[in-house]
């Protein structure tokens, strides 16, 4: 069964974003390229794992001496802080992420397959490599009905690690005890006997 490919080599945009407020966020990575648009929902680890090999690739590139003298060192601020593009229409749920360089076009390219009925533990985090190809055989390598397909500058992908890493931290923060999020009304805390802490005070 041949796979739908939702394809952007050159996009405008490519971002990672949230709908809705801290504890009830939806994440979604989105893709622009003139009017077209690509929006796929995922989860909050998945965004964060994404930044994290992104940015181990990309350091492996710098260290291999690839890519251009824009990508070894991190702005610390997103220059892109808009919100999502409307309309934001879900495609799939992002199953298994494979991230590879692509010395070709030197860029990164980053597949995102739909989510399938697999082991808990599989599919969590992306395949990363300093160099492979574009994934011409995605039907042999991983069951989805879907795949969306990002070929990014490397420079371009340091803009969405520091975006992405700065929406993962946005969120409700952990309680210092049992590591779990503190809701706006408090958390009770089960290491702690009952600890109640408010984000606001």
């Amino acid at each position: 069964m041949a796979i739908l490919v939702h394809r952007y080599d050159a996009p405008d945009r490519f971002v990672a974003g949230t709908v809705g407020q801290p504890g009830e966020r939806t994440f979604f990575l989105q893709a622009r390229e003139g009017n077209r648009i690509t929006s796929v929902a995922c989860e909050k680890q998945q965004v964060s794992v994404l930044a994290e090999h992104l940015d181990r690739v990309l350091d492996e590139v710098v260290r291999r001496g690839v890519a251009g003298s824009g990508t070894s060192v991190g702005t610390g601020r997103a220059k892109d802080v808009d919100p999502l593009d409307a309309p934001i229409s879900e495609e799939f749920r992002v199953g298994t992420m494979t991230i590879a360089w692509d010395p070709s076009i030197d860029r990164i390219v980053i597949e995102l397959f739909s989510n399938v009925d697999r082991d808990a533990d599989e599919g969590d985090e992306p395949e990363a490599g300093a160099s492979a190809g574009t994934g011409a055989d995605l039907e042999d390598e991983v069951e989805a009905d879907e795949v969306f397909v990002v070929k990014i500058t490397a420079s371009y992908a340091r803009e969405f690690v520091t975006r992405a890493q700065a929406l993962v931290a946005a969120g409700r923060p952990p309680c210092p005890f049992c590591l779990q999020p503190i809701e706006p009304t408090g958390h009770i805390c089960p290491r702690a006997n009952g600890y109640r802490r408010a984000l606001f005070s």
